[in-house]
């Protein structure tokens, strides 16, 4: 399987379309590497990301309980 992806695969991986990965690059939410001006994800950065953002979640629910 391929490690590596394009903004347009991104946003396909994650369901959302590819403006919003770009203003995500920019306010720095999401890990990416450039090579030159093209902007790339690793899967696994973004695989570790999801689950933190989950875990985020779910600590934010229990907090305003």
């Amino acid at each position: 399987m391929q490690q590596t992806m394009d903004v347009k695969e991104a946003a396909e991986y994650l369901s959302v379309h590819h403006d919003t990965i770009y203003n995500m690059v920019q306010a720095k939410e999401i890990p990416h590497f450039r090579v030159r001006k093209r902007i790339f994800f690793s899967k696994d950065a973004i695989d570790d990301w999801i689950r933190n953002q989950s875990t985020m979640d779910v600590n934010t629910e229990s907090n305003a309980m």
